[in-house]
């Protein structure tokens, strides 16, 4: 039996093991000379050069961001005007199947939603003749769509929160709700509008079920790219693109907490 006071430190030392060791020994075995992941033979950057020298890598890398950003803005627009609709008007018609619509993605599995846009996209296609093939346009409208979920959740409970009396006194000196809007609405709910763009961006980045669905040749995104190579073996320098992308991860975690801790009042902190 373990003491009360000495179970609690050994839980977490337990679990952040089972977090982060495999995350220490990516980083780790990226410095390998050997080829082979699970023998040591020598501390090593040339599994970098192999990475920047990797055309494929470095173009599905490219394009992975690209998506990211631009469906991410896409979500974040769409979300936004979704959780303004679902929070400001409570009561219009057919509020309960929009609502129901705007969080389906959200528990939808990924097959599914890939197999539905690949049919709409073909479908489309054939009607249409828009859009032609699948491409950079296919993911990016795919990945906007799953992220709108994510972002008009986040949104909208951070409007939900808000204090109306703000706009009103806005108003009651002579400001139009466009104007109330953008200048105290926007400002305020702000840090919800960057978390819901950053979560679109991950989400977008991260996502490889729904890409391979919608995505056609010449539009390999970088989880596809990855996870193609890891079926053959984990190659070193997928270890080392993990390593860069982990690094830059706690770059921007250090760098939001800094500018957090220096943001809050004197006291605060004190």
């Amino acid at each position: 039996m373990f003491k009360r006071g000495w179970f609690l430190p050994i839980a977490a030392v337990l679990g952040f093991s089972f977090l982060y060791a495999p995350i220490v020994s990516l980083v780790l075995f990226s410095f390998n000379e050997n080829r082979l992941v699970t023998v040591w033979s020598g501390f090593s950057l040339k599994w970098y050069g192999e990475l920047f020298r990797d055309e494929q890598m470095i173009k599905a890398a490219i394009l992975s961001l690209q998506i990211a950003a631009i469906a991410a803005t896409i979500a974040l627009v769409l979300g936004t005007l979704a959780a303004v609709a679902l929070v400001r008007f409570r009561r219009f018609r057919g509020r309960t199947l929009f609502s129901g619509m705007v969080s389906a993605p959200l528990v939808m599995p990924d097959v599914i939603t890939g197999l539905s846009l690949l049919l709409l996209f073909v479908a489309m296609e054939g009607m249409l003749g828009w859009p032609q093939g699948r491409g950079m346009l296919t993911i990016v409208i795919a990945h906007a769509t799953f992220c709108t979920a994510y972002v008009a959740v986040v949104v909208q409970s951070r409007l939900a929160d808000f204090d109306r009396s703000l706009e009103e006194a806005a108003m009651d000196l002579g400001a139009s709700p466009v104007r109330t809007f953008f200048d105290i609405t926007l400002p305020i709910i702000a840090p919800a509008l960057v978390s819901g763009w950053l979560l679109g961006f991950t989400l977008s980045l991260d996502d490889l079920v729904i890409a391979s669905f919608v995505s056609g040749p010449g539009s390999s995104t970088l989880p596809m790219v990855i996870f193609s190579k890891v079926r053959l073996g984990v190659s070193p320098d997928v270890n080392a693109l993990a390593t860069i992308i982990i690094g830059i991860v706690a770059l921007g975690v250090l760098a939001a907490t800094i500018i957090q801790l220096r943001s809050r009042p004197k006291k605060a902190r004190a």
